[in-house]
């Protein structure tokens, strides 16, 4: 019978006769090999951007509430179109935010400009 060899580093195996993988490193880093030649999900691209959003906009607003030119923000990544959820201010303004930062995109003298702030308790 021929011996079987460890799927990760190709060491002889002992043991089980249904055995894979020599130990639980080879394992994991078989395991996380194939993972990595998969496509991403939409799940997890989607998710990251997000994720992305929220440190660009944290990043930008240190004080609760900024104003930063819309291409700045861009150029770091920035996707306006992934975000978690909205609010609408009583002039019938709509922040989109990513978690606790939001953003409102102005025009003024004629650049695009993100007013930044950060989620308040009166939002609920």
């Amino acid at each position: 019978m021929k011996a079987k060899k460890c799927q990760y580093c190709g060491e002889s195996l002992e043991g089980r006769v249904d055995k894979l993988f020599c130990n639980p490193s080879c394992k994991s880093a078989y395991h996380y090999q194939k993972s990595r030649e998969k496509e991403p999900r939409l799940y997890n691209k989607i998710d990251n951007q997000l994720k992305h959003n929220r440190r660009i906009l944290k990043k930008f607003n240190k004080a609760g509430k900024a104003t930063v030119r819309k291409e700045k923000l861009l150029e770091e990544g920035f996707n306006p179109r992934y975000f978690t959820h909205y609010w609408k201010n009583k002039k019938g303004d709509i922040y989109l935010f990513c978690y606790e930062f939001g953003f409102l995109e102005r025009k003024e003298n004629a650049r695009a400009k993100y007013v930044l702030v950060q989620w308040q308790s009166y939002m609920d």
